[in-house]
């Protein structure tokens, strides 16, 4: 087995999809701040029964792992390695050159496939856009779309994005 040097490996988000693993470069910082935006506003808007956390493991199953850029959990304060599909109310990924194709179409399928409520999708344009995804009939609709770098939600909960 190849060994990589640590520092090679760190720059890297490995996951797993059916055996088969993806594997994308480490988050620009644009990418970065973005997602701090999201979780400050959503974490003071989120009910008490969740918890918004970023870059955490999900399981689907025994040969899908995924690590969405941020989430919405139903299981608040639990200590672990990897969630299952079923605790996340939310998932969230913030598109990157690299990733584009995994996070319009693939995750999107799948996390529809876990029975995810929610799916937030963000492009990192000027300014940033964000669609928010509810599933209905196995299938993600579109239920929120930004407007000028904002974007108002009513459902999971109550809060405006400022992306």
């Amino acid at each position: 087995m190849l060994a990589l040097p640590e520092d090679q490996t760190s720059l890297q988000r490995i996951e797993l999809v059916d055996g088969a693993l993806l594997v994308s470069p480490a988050p620009t910082s644009t990418h970065q701040r973005i997602l701090q935006k999201l979780q400050l506003a959503s974490a003071s808007a989120a009910p008490d029964d969740t918890e918004v956390l970023p870059g955490v493991n999900v399981r689907f199953g025994g040969r899908r792992l995924l690590i969405p850029d941020l989430v919405i959990v139903t299981c608040p304060e639990v200590d672990t390695v990897a969630y299952s599909a079923s605790e996340v109310l939310l998932a969230t990924e913030i598109v990157s050159p690299s990733t584009k194709v995994q996070d319009r179409i693939l995750k999107r399928a799948l996390y529809a496939e876990a029975l995810i409520p929610y799916y937030l999708l963000v492009e990192p344009l000027e300014p940033t856009a964000a669609t928010l995804f509810e599933l209905e009939g196995g299938e993600y609709v579109p239920i929120a779309k930004s407007e000028n770098g904002e974007l108002h939600l009513t459902r999971p909960f109550e809060a405006t994005l400022r992306l």
